[in-house]
Order: C-alpha cells, then structure tokens, then sequence
C-alpha cells in the first residue's frame, strides 16, 4: 500500500509555504517543501526539499478563488510526489479569537466561524479562507484542519489581555491575543527537550521575521506577549509600525485629512524597517547599507525588541533563556548582538563567536541568562495537529 501523505499550508500576507508530510508510526515526517510567492512577477512556485529543486513561473493568475493557482502548483507537485496518497491538508489560520482554543477539523460550522473573525486579521483572514475554499473545490472530500495561532496565547490571563478601555469592550472581543502562537510551540516543544536545568522555565523568545513578535513562556506556556489586538502591534516589522500612540492616528485622519483606509496601508504596509528607512524592508539590504537612514531603522528596530525582552521578563518574575528563532533571529548575528547588547543589564553576555557562527547556544558560561538560537517550523505543528485530529 502507498504511504499517506499529508500537506500543510501556511498562509502569509504575501507568500503560501506547503509542505509535504509522510505519515508514519512516529509522525508526521517531512520529504518536502514549496514557497509561492505572490509578490514575484510572474507568480512563482518555489519547490525545495525534495527530489527537484526549481523555481517554476506560474501562467495562473492571483483571482479571489486561487483555483487555477493551486491547481497548476498540484500538477508541479504531482510530478514529484504521488498526490493521489494526499489523506488530508492542514491549514494554519491567524486568528482563532476565543472560538478556538485547539486545532478543528473543518465543517461548515468551523468555517463560518473562521469567517465571523475576518475583520480581526484583515490580511490574513481571507487568504487562509481562499486556501480552504479552493483546496475543497479542486479535492472534494479531502478532509482539512485548521491549526490557530491565537490559540497557544489562551493561557494568558484577563489581567495580561485587558486593554485599559471601558471594560464592556473586553466582552465584545476586543482584547490582546497574540499571534505566531505555531512558532511559539514549536520552540516550547523544542525547549522541553532540552535539560531543564540547562535553560531554566522562564523564557523570551524573539521571533524575528518580516513579521516580529515576542512572547514569554513559563514552562512552555504562553504568559504575555508582543502583540495584543492585531498583527501590528508590538515591535517595528519589515513593513509595520508596531505599537503606535493612537493620537498620532488621529493626528493623521483629522488634521491631515487621511482616510482611515490610507492610515491603515501606511501602519501596514508603508512603516516598519520600510518607513523608517526609506530604503528597503529587509534588514539584510538595511545591514550593507551604511547611511544614516539605514543604521537608525536597525537601531529602532533593536532597541524596542531588547525593551521588549524586558518587559516580557518583568511579566514572567525574571529571566533564564533568550531565545531567537525565524530569519533574521535565527540568520542575522549583528541584530542578535544589537539587542543582546542592549540587554547586558539583565545579565546577559554573548559569545561573539559562537554568534557569529550561528550557533546553536550563543551566551558566554558566566552569562546569568542562557541565549539560544533554535529553528522553529511552524508547518511541522501544522502537521502534527493534522495527524493527531485525523487519528
């Protein structure tokens, strides 16, 4: 008999990663991966890990349904991989509100909630839906399940979700649910296989992407973290402001006459390393880029992450373990060093050498808190809750 396989979608604001799981008796296995990038012209369909590597344009074009998308990628894919073997798909979905507070096999009824949170993550939301939709048109039958990054953050308590609003509107939803939660239990999962007393139970992990959020774990449960209400809060992004104080936005919609939708694509898509530089979102280009600009985006962007490492530890009583994961927390030694600098009055000192080298463990022996890089995989969650849902 073939083995099963499973596929995972991971949903970004402009990319989709797949991966393709083996199902086995000790769990979901890896054998593939695919990035479509939908900021590539022309669309482009990224295969890696796998027997073939390529980059393959995509004749297909972005409509609202992604049908004629995933249908071209499922006939690269075929090439590859016995797709007929495909016993289920797994999703990650941003937002879960408080509907979800585990992964679901979707129905109609997960679906229309899923949909009933759209305008909590406006980015994200509908292209997790559009996923959905399209890969139950093109495979009829072929059970689905939604993995949520809210729903690591439901063990926060009230004290740490509230807003200080008239406390009615903590009731209709509004409150702080914290995102990257798939990422967030993988390194949890990955810290308690580590030797306890090796990186201690209170630990700040830095995910360091294009999106940016930190989150504080005791035991490897979620405490407090970055971001509250949306994807925009916290600290400074690729393309997003992070917190913000909201008279600015009122400044900017009632004395410079911005529409609300205008304010809402600069804090999106227009700020963040982009803003504040004026040169590029990408902290790489930012790091070879020796101008003024360039050098205080960085310098923005590190101070607020390492004060947010601080009050992230206030919030958890102390501090035993940094830990650093996504692109540039697991690939960009001089933002580590930035903020870990930042950091030494806390008692953390770093390895220069072993950071430069990416090791896994970067703090010197007599650092009072150990400093670690460790890949997280948020399509291997995905996976695992896939599997487990499906039995």
């Amino acid at each position: 008999m073939n083995q099963k396989l499973l596929l995972t979608f991971n949903a970004g604001s402009s990319t989709v990663k797949i991966g393709i799981f083996a199902c086995e008796q000790a769990g979901a296995r890896r054998i593939g991966k695919g990035v479509i990038d939908f900021r590539a012209e022309p669309l482009t369909f990224h295969l890696v890990e796998s027997p073939a590597v390529f980059d393959v344009p995509l004749v297909a074009k972005t409509d609202d349904l992604l049908h004629d998308v995933l249908e071209e990628v499922f006939d690269w894919l075929s090439a590859h991989y016995d797709l007929d073997a495909v016993s289920a798909v797994g999703h990650r979905v941003v937002h879960g509100g408080d509907l979800f507070s585990d992964a679901v096999r979707l129905d109609d009824t997960s679906l229309a909630a899923i949909e009933s949170l759209v305008t909590l993550a406006p980015l994200h939301q509908p292209q997790n839906l559009r996923l959905i939709r399209a890969i139950a048109e093109l495979k009829p039958g072929l059970p689905q399940t939604a993995s949520f990054d809210t729903a690591f953050h439901r063990t926060q308590s009230d004290v740490v979700r509230r807003f200080a609003i008239p406390r009615e509107w903590f009731d209709k939803g509004v409150k702080r649910y914290g995102f990257h939660g798939l990422s967030y239990a993988f390194i949890a999962g990955a810290l308690k296989r580590l030797k306890p007393e090796t990186v201690g139970g209170r630990a700040v992990v830095a995910h360091l992407g294009s999106g940016v959020s930190l989150c504080a774990l005791e035991n490897g449960v979620s405490r407090d973290t970055s971001m509250g209400f949306s994807t925009i809060d916290g600290v400074p992004m690729a393309t997003r402001s992070g917190s913000i104080d909201p008279g600015v936005l009122f400044h900017l919609i009632e004395a410079h006459g911005l529409s609300v939708k205008q304010v809402e694509d600069m804090i999106y898509k227009q700020s963040g390393l982009l803003g504040l530089s004026g040169i590029s979102a990408d902290s790489r280009v930012l790091l070879e880029t020796p101008i003024k600009e360039a050098c205080e985006a960085l310098d923005v962007f590190t101070l607020r992450i390492a004060g947010e490492v601080a009050r992230l530890a206030a919030s958890l009583g102390g501090l035993d373990t940094l830990v650093f994961t996504a692109g540039i927390g697991e690939n960009q030694p001089t933002i580590r060093r930035s903020v870990v600098e930042r950091l030494r009055f806390l008692g953390l000192l770093l390895d220069s050498e072993a950071n430069d080298r990416n090791e896994a463990v970067i703090s010197r022996e007599e650092s009072r808190v150990k400093i670690l890089i460790i890949a997280t995989d948020e399509e291997q969650v995905i996976a695992d809750d896939c599997l487990k849902l499906m039995g």
